[in-house]
């Protein structure tokens, strides 16, 4: 399966381990682990909430790593509001509220520079 969708897809602007670095240094983490762990609960979160194209677009900007995390998720039957998003992530990771918003936020930064504008407006709308 992970060959099928790399094979599919255009080459992102940058590699899983050169957006855990971009993470790690605008989230001020000490080690690539804990920004890999942050990428991958978010994304994964992410995954959960995001439907139809907007799923399969941000997908195809992500590099390969990302892009297979967040669609190896099962999406939910009802969004979750932003808090809802949060909670449902500080729940999941064994974390506060304050840090599931640090890790989403500086994740989402992330993100959305790869996603365009274009596609973060059709995401958040």
């Amino acid at each position: 399966m992970a060959q099928q969708l790399q094979s599919a897809r255009p080459a992102a602007a940058m590699s899983f381990e050169q957006m855990v670095e971009h993470v790690r240094y605008e989230g001020a983490y000490a080690t690539s682990e804990q920004a890999e762990q942050a990428v991958r609960h978010v994304l994964a979160a992410l995954g959960r909430q995001l439907t139809g194209e907007e799923r399969v677009a941000l997908a195809a900007r992500l590099p390969l790593d990302a892009a297979l995390e967040l669609t190896a998720q099962i999406p939910a039957t009802t969004p979750r509001t932003g808090f809802g998003f949060v909670s449902d992530l500080a729940q999941r990771t064994g974390g506060t509220p304050a840090t599931a918003r640090w890790d989403a936020g500086t994740v989402f930064a992330v993100v959305a520079r790869l996603a365009g504008d274009d596609l973060i407006t059709r995401i958040l709308n």
